[in-house]
């Protein structure tokens, strides 16, 4: 009998839409998480050079937390191109000026920095506040998730066990009452 590799098809690749909330998350850990979902890592088919993964809305940006004096200590760097034109900004500002910013420039450290990276990228969607534009994706992504996920699906269960059930479990609880 011969094994073939399987090979995912356009066809195959179904794109959802998550909301992350980023209020008191540590900023490495949401950016991790981020960039896992923006690879689609989470998928059971991962060909590591498609983009296979999901389109990623991140809410409330501005009240990410970092641990420690990486507020004050922590700089971005951006430079103009003229000489002498690097400007250099802490965390602290840069979370009061464009808290969007931050999360980016953490998630995009990292995804692969090439074509693909720059594909995956544009699927992140980050916002300041509670609030974004993408409720009727969200909504549909959803939708198409429940109708799509089989009946014993990780996180729930098939079916109710029987009562005075087969399963030992069963068995001990009605023993225990």
């Amino acid at each position: 009998m011969v094994m073939k590799t399987y090979a995912v098809k356009a066809r195959d690749i179904v794109q959802d839409w998550h909301v992350v909330d980023a209020e008191g998350q540590t900023l490495g850990r949401l950016a991790s998480r981020v960039a896992s979902l923006l690879r689609g890592k989470h998928k059971p088919l991962f060909p590591p050079h498609l983009n296979m993964g999901d389109y990623v809305v991140v809410s409330n940006a501005g009240k990410v937390r970092v641990s420690g004096r990486k507020a004050e200590q922590k700089l971005y760097y951006r430079h103009s191109g003229y000489i002498g034109g690097l400007k250099a900004e802490s965390l602290a500002k840069l979370l009061a000026r464009r808290p969007e910013r931050v999360i980016e420039r953490a998630v995009w450290g990292m995804l692969p920095h090439n074509r693909l990276g720059r594909q995956l990228i544009r699927h992140l969607k980050v916002y300041a506040g509670p609030d974004h534009p993408h409720e009727a994706q969200v909504r549909a992504s959803e939708k198409r998730r429940t109708r799509h996920r089989p009946s014993g699906a990780l996180g729930e269960e098939a079916s109710s066990p029987p009562a005075g059930g087969d399963s030992p479990a069963g068995g001990e609880r009605a023993a225990e009452e």
